[in-house]
């Protein structure tokens, strides 16, 4: 700080303009902000996506959690996204061509946000006459991704997990085991036979659930 003579005499300045303390913790969060680091199953939240909504929506992935996580009161540092590219034979027909295209197109449109995607692989499954394909490997990813948050993000003590997979909650039992908190981001409904049904072994090892709701897509959407 700069200090003034008059008559002789040096005087601090009552005001620096220059200078401002903002609320929030040392890094410039606004009070009662947490970083964070969001972790997202994305064949669950693209299920999701289609239920809100039949007909096509274009919306923002990178605003769509970020508006979510400020709306909780997270700053999101990092996006973590898993999935799998549509499953190509040795001769890959024109329709396997075509959804790896638009899969890549996602992408790559996801990476120019900053956000770091994964992926596993799709397994294409012979049962009788007909195909089923399945993705191998993605679930095994976010998992080991997010126990090693505790040496990529040791300042990180919250995690956010997109999900509606109970398979998930050994990964979150194991993280509260090192005061790591989990919020869970997902949708439930409590009519029967619904196929968002409420997974309660997964809401309870979380620290808390935050129920997604439709208007959350319709704020990121792009016009």
């Amino acid at each position: 700080m700069k200090t003034k003579k008059q008559n002789g005499k040096f005087y601090k300045p009552e005001k620096d303009n220059n200078r401002m303390i903002l609320p929030g913790d040392p890094q410039g969060l606004p009070d009662g902000f947490f970083n964070t680091v969001v972790f997202i199953d994305n064949a669950y939240l693209i299920r999701l996506k289609k239920y809100f909504f039949q007909e096509k929506l274009k919306y923002n992935l990178n605003i769509f959690i970020k508006k979510l996580a400020e709306k909780n009161k997270f700053f999101v540092e990092k996006i973590f996204l898993y999935d799998a590219p549509p499953y190509q034979d040795e001769q890959s027909s024109f329709k396997e061509n075509e959804m790896k295209e638009r899969y890549d197109q996602f992408v790559s449109i996801f990476k120019k946000d900053g956000i770091i995607v994964r992926e596993g692989r799709t397994q294409r499954l012979r049962i009788g006459d007909s195909f089923i394909y399945k993705q191998k490997g993605v679930d095994m990813l976010l998992g080991i991704d997010m126990v090693s948050v505790l040496k990529d993000f040791p300042h990180i003590k919250s995690v956010i997990l997109l999900t509606g997979d109970s398979d998930f909650v050994p990964v979150v039992e194991k993280l509260n085991q090192f005061n790591i908190q989990v919020f869970l981001l997902t949708y439930f409904e409590r009519k029967r036979r619904s196929s968002f049904s409420r997974s309660n072994y997964l809401i309870k090892s979380v620290s808390k659930s935050i129920k997604i709701t439709k208007q959350d897509f319709e704020v990121a959407r792009q016009k």
